[in-house]
């Protein structure tokens, strides 16, 4: 089937796939809420702007001039109610608050129970991507099995090569989920 193909060709596919993942899991996790202010919280805010949904940072500046507030200063001022508006129906838990030219988001701390409910929400998330990793690994397996013209000692080698990419990605996965989990836990 893949005579044209390579084993360093299915090892490298499988680590731009394994790469991929990782990076789809660091992304889902800056969107998830802690008690600190960070613009990628309103990454996903979709706003109803000049007869379509728009992205939030696509309508105008969105900053974190501290610690426990993030401002957004729309390019149009009259989208300021439709911004706020977007905000509240998000499912952020956040109260925007609009002056007239500017509308400031204050970082409410988070609870307990909330901390333990994003903490199920990062596991998840990072479940996700174990299970594309652990995908592109039996692709890749599969591929190399399926190599013609390969002694099978170099098919060994290339699935020992499949097999560390896999358990170095599952590592970065659960460094990225360490690190996430205590910045929610921090108080």
């Amino acid at each position: 089937m893949t005579t044209g193909t390579s084993l360093q060709d299915h090892s490298k596919n499988a680590k731009q796939l394994m790469d991929k993942a990782v990076d789809a899991v660091k992304r889902e996790f800056s969107t998830v809420r802690t008690g600190r202010a960070t613009t990628a919280l309103l990454d996903l805010v979709k706003v109803e702007a000049y007869g379509s949904e728009m992205p939030l940072n696509q309508v105008g500046t969105v900053a974190a001039p501290e610690p426990k507030l993030l401002t957004v200063q729309p390019w149009d001022k009259s989208l300021l109610k439709a911004v706020e508006k977007a905000i509240l129906a998000s499912d952020l838990g956040l109260t925007p608050a609009n002056d007239g030219n500017i509308i400031r988001i204050p970082i409410p701390s988070l609870t307990e129970e909330r901390r333990k409910d994003l903490v199920k929400v990062i596991h998840k998330f990072a479940e996700e991507g174990r299970v594309a990793i652990r995908h592109a690994r039996t692709e890749a397996i599969s591929r190399i099995k399926k190599t013609e013209h390969v002694s099978e000692d170099e098919k060994k080698h290339a699935e020992k090569d499949v097999q560390k990419l896999h358990d170095d990605h599952l590592k970065l996965v659960d460094a990225a989920v360490k690190t996430k989990e205590a910045e929610i836990m921090e108080v």
